[in-house]
């Protein structure tokens, strides 16, 4: 029999054993910690030298498309085209992509040729019989990405689409070359290959191809007719020019209907135009009861298109009675936008082909006008454009001679960035952007590149990057900018993997008030990203590369798809028009990134990206580790609707400071920079270069010249 000493002695000698297990549990958790912090540490370190050997591999690959060109093979022919050897026909510029070991490097960030020219382009249609018409319809609406353009657009590409023949064998698409043309199969079929690895079969009533329609872009897949195949083609441009114009259409015709309802007769075009962006259509068959008498409502109406009749009921009769019909362009109940409104009266569709009405509810419609007259836009003062002017008066009489590189700080996609000095200066340093002119010519860029210049040459702000002087010779354009010796946010969100809700918080807020500066102006940024975010010797940020920025005229949108894929906005991916309200989209992707290290909007196709995109922020799921205000943000900045974003309503940019999210924020101490920044960058001297990723020497051949005197105001 056990005695209670021995069954003790058992006790503490399994309770001994047990705490020795614990130990070593917690001995060996600790070493997998260490080992892990390790792999990151080299995980980093490795990133950094793939950071530095990039710019050495396109000096590489240029060398080698310069050598083909001076050889007599520099171009291959295929069915009477041209196939670039070098590929890319887009601007390029540094940007950050996830790579599969986990690691991050750049990403590209796209612009296609500006729009502007394209709309007055005419359309030419090609007769179809009506199964081809359903054909391509169906194949549009069954792809991921088209599906979700409007009918109209939909019935315009169908009618523009041009019949296109392959024979058995050929390559329709070939990886690697510029593409601008989207097919849609007929008849036939065909192969799909990435790096010679078949990928799949493609039959009639498929579309492939789709993200050349966007912007310029290299073909990401071969694909071969497996026989003889007949196919409809649409080029870029003519897309393009179809959104640009129904866009545009829709928009003035929206504005048209507002203004002859006397609720909005008073109202600016501005303060329209936002209306009109915000009506949602509604489709109602003939006998739906659009409106039913005594119920409560708060939406208001105007018919697009079709009939309705108006009738009441009347308790001694029966039957409801008639009072009149109303036609495309009448609207009805208006009261609902001033107040809780009882509905007097029944609407009911009354037209075969279906009644179309425009909507909008009381919520959105008080968020775009209530108060909106007392808004005051900010003024310019006179004493900021002087002190502006005083300021790149000091370096009117400045050479380009006297200039002297000491490192290469950058590489972006038309060049390089160069830490510079005054002669022999050290005194202070500045940082030169030097632009390979043949380059932006051959990626039509040209207007980019001047807007960049205008823009950031009268930009006086604390948290955006300035430009003192401009230069330029046969082969390039030179911009002498201020230096920033803390480095980019990237590489410090690179290194951390993620900022907590402070950090955030500060950058965020830095993104902020650039953007009040810049929208106050009616300037659009259109490429918020953690590499275009450098920090000053004090760890304040600032804006740099304004080449996507543009000045919109008050209430007018831009057509040019441009910006990172992750980044960019629903409507600029559907070609719908956008404007400012698309910059507080991105900042709600910078928050998500800077609190996950990784952007919510993530593939490694693009097409995907956009599709993702398309589906919208709640589809997304949110870790744990960021808090609910931090959440609350970023969905109320990406909503689907650009007039629903916060920073776009009523209260503008203010009601982003007043979220919950900065409750406690001094922006006074941000503004006066008196508020201690969560990380200060360690800057020895004015040659410091240590907060950059290094770069090899430039080994570039000479770009060719252009004097063709586009950048004469440079």
């Amino acid at each position: 029999m056990t005695t209670v000493s021995e069954l003790r002695l058992a006790l503490q000698e399994v309770c001994e054993e047990l705490q020795q297990r614990d130990t070593l549990i917690d001995e060996l958790e600790a070493e997998l910690r260490r080992k892990e912090a390790i792999i990151q540490d080299l995980k980093q370190e490795l990133e950094k030298f793939r950071v530095m050997m990039k710019p050495l591999t396109q000096q590489l690959s240029e060398c080698i498309r310069h050598a083909c060109e001076a050889g007599p093979s520099n171009k291959n022919v295929h069915n009477g085209e041209e196939n670039n050897i070098d590929g890319l026909n887009g601007r390029i510029v540094t940007a950050e992509k996830q790579i599969p070991d986990g690691t991050r490097s750049k990403r590209l960030a796209i612009s296609a040729e500006p729009t502007n020219a394209s709309y007055n382009v005419p359309l030419k249609k090609t007769p179809k019989n009506a199964l081809s018409k359903e054909l391509i319809k169906n194949a549009i609406l069954d792809n991921d990405f088209m599906k979700n353009l409007e009918p109209v657009q939909i019935k315009e590409i169908t009618d523009c689409m041009y019949p296109v023949e392959y024979a058995q064998d050929s390559l329709i698409i070939k990886e690697g070359e510029v593409g601008s043309v989207v097919f849609v199969m007929e008849e036939g079929k065909v192969e799909v290959t990435k790096e010679g690895k078949f990928l799949c079969s493609l039959g009639p009533g498929k579309v492939f191809g789709e993200l050349a329609i966007l912007y310029n872009c290299t073909r990401t897949a071969t694909v071969k007719a497996v026989n003889d195949c007949r196919l409809w083609a649409i080029e870029r441009q003519c897309f393009q020019t179809i959104m640009m114009r129904t866009g545009l259409v829709r928009q003035a015709e929206h504005t048209d209907f507002l203004k002859s309802v006397p609720t909005f007769r008073k109202l600016n075009e501005e303060t329209l135009i936002k209306i009109a962006d915000v009506l949602e259509e509604t489709t109602y068959s003939k006998g739906d009861y659009i409106i039913r008498q005594g119920a409560h409502g708060d939406t208001f109406f105007i018919i697009s298109k079709g009939k309705v009749k108006v009738t009441i009921k009347v308790p001694e009769l029966e039957e409801e009675k008639y009072i009149r019909t109303l036609y495309r362009g009448d609207f009805f109940g208006e009261k609902a936008l001033q107040g809780e409104d009882v509905r007097t009266a029944n609407i009911i569709a009354d037209d075969t082909e279906g009644v179309v009405c425009l909507i909008i509810d009381r919520e959105s419609f008080l968020q775009l006008i209530s108060n909106i007259d007392e808004i005051k836009q900010k003024r310019y003062d006179e004493d900021e454009i002087i002190e502006r002017k005083k300021l790149n008066e000091e370096f009117v009489h400045l050479k380009l001679t006297d200039l002297k590189v000491i490192a290469t700080i950058g590489v972006g996609g038309f060049g390089r960035v160069e830490l510079v000095k005054v002669n022999d200066d050290t005194s202070k340093t500045y940082a030169l952007k030097v632009m390979k002119k043949a380059q932006i010519v051959e990626t039509r860029q040209q207007q980019h590149i001047l807007s960049e210049k205008i823009i950031m040459e009268e930009a006086n702000c604390d948290f955006i990057v300035k430009l003192y002087r401009t230069f330029k010779d046969s082969k390039y354009l030179y911009m002498l900018m201020e230096v920033c010796l803390g480095g980019e946010l990237w590489t410090i969100l690179r290194d951390k993997g993620i900022f907590d809700d402070l950090t955030t918080r500060f950058y965020t807020a830095c993104v902020v008030e650039a953007f009040d500066y810049l929208h106050a102006r009616h300037i659009i940024y259109r490429d918020l990203k953690p590499e275009n975010m450098l920090l000053d010797i004090k760890g304040y940020v600032k804006l740099v590369d304004f080449g996507f920025a543009k000045k919109l005229q008050v209430g007018h949108k831009t057509w040019t798809f441009c910006g990172t894929p992750e980044y960019v906005a629903p409507e600029v991916i559907l070609n719908r028009g956008h404007d400012i309200s698309a910059d507080y989209w991105s900042l709600g992707v910078l928050m998500f990134e800077l609190l996950t290290g990784m952007p919510p909007f993530n593939c490694a196709d693009p097409m995907k990206t956009y599709n993702v995109i398309l589906k919208g922020i709640d589809a997304i799921d949110f870790p744990r580790t960021i808090s609910r205000n931090a959440l609350a943000l970023i969905k109320k900045l990406c909503r689907d609707n650009p007039a629903e974003r916060l920073g776009y309503q009523k209260g503008g940019i203010k009601d982003i400071q007043k979220h919950k999210w900065f409750d406690g924020f001094n922006w006074e101490g941000l503004r006066s920079r008196t508020l201690t920044p969560p990380i200060i960058p360690q800057v020895k001297d004015t040659l410091d270069i240590s907060n950059f990723d290094k770069y090899p020497p430039d080994m570039e051949i000479s770009p060719p010249d252009d004097n063709s005197g586009w950048d004469y105001n440079f």
